[in-house]
């Protein structure tokens, strides 16, 4: 039995993963559902991480899913325990000593004009799941938005870029690019949008475990 240990993006919350943590439970599989302390001004990367592996405990076999944001969490996670695969879901993918404050220049990301928040992250997401997602987001206050990302190079994990072709906030050309630029890597792609936890979470479950078939062993992305 895998271990999924699934971290929100910004904002977010162990909810965003509701509908597919029985997904995972019915192909026979853990999960772990932090939340990361965005609320505390005083916390940085280095408390993010913490809540992670407290979470975690003394479970083994882990897959880490950062989601958007969450992408700058999981290698950290990924440097302090033994992780067979990490997976970035829609994400932000930093660079060493980046401030997460930067990234949106430094990729040249543009925001799609026209689109409310509502449909930039979550089109595809049933109306009644939106309805409630508000009651579930969080203000984040944290510290770390001005805090250079800390790893010295990515850690010797096996990393996949999962995206969502229908993504509207983090569109599949731009992902593409920004995956070949950081990592090196050509993205995996399913059909969703940014939310596809919500949207799609059996396809996502599958594709989720299909990497337990690949992640053998310890390895670069």
């Amino acid at each position: 039995m895998t271990t999924f240990v699934l971290i929100h993006g910004g904002g977010g919350s162990a909810w965003d993963w509701h509908l597919l943590v029985p997904e995972l439970a019915a192909r026979g599989h853990d999960a772990v559902v932090p939340e990361l302390p965005i609320g505390d001004r005083s916390a940085g990367f280095a408390d993010f991480r913490q809540a992670v592996v407290d979470a975690v405990g003394d479970r083994d076999d882990l897959v880490v899913v950062g989601h958007s944001y969450g992408a700058f969490t999981a290698p950290l996670v990924a440097d302090r325990l033994p992780v067979r695969q990490l997976v970035l879901l829609t994400p932000m993918i930093p660079r060493p000593g980046e401030k997460p404050g930067d990234w949106w220049g430094n990729t040249g990301y543009r925001e799609p004009e026209g689109l409310s928040e509502e449909q930039q992250f979550y089109n595809g997401v049933p109306p009644e799941i939106v309805a409630e997602a508000p009651a579930h987001g969080r203000q984040q206050v944290s510290a770390e938005w001005d805090e250079p990302w800390p790893l010295a190079s990515w850690p010797a994990v096996p990393t996949a870029v999962l995206i969502g072709r229908d993504d509207r906030f983090f569109p599949a050309d731009f992902q593409r690019r920004v995956a070949a630029d950081r990592l090196g890597v050509v993205p995996d792609e399913i059909d969703g949008g940014h939310a596809m936890a919500l949207s799609r979470p059996g396809p996502l479950a599958d594709r989720l475990t299909a990497y337990l078939v690949t992640s053998a062993g310890p390895g670069g992305p």
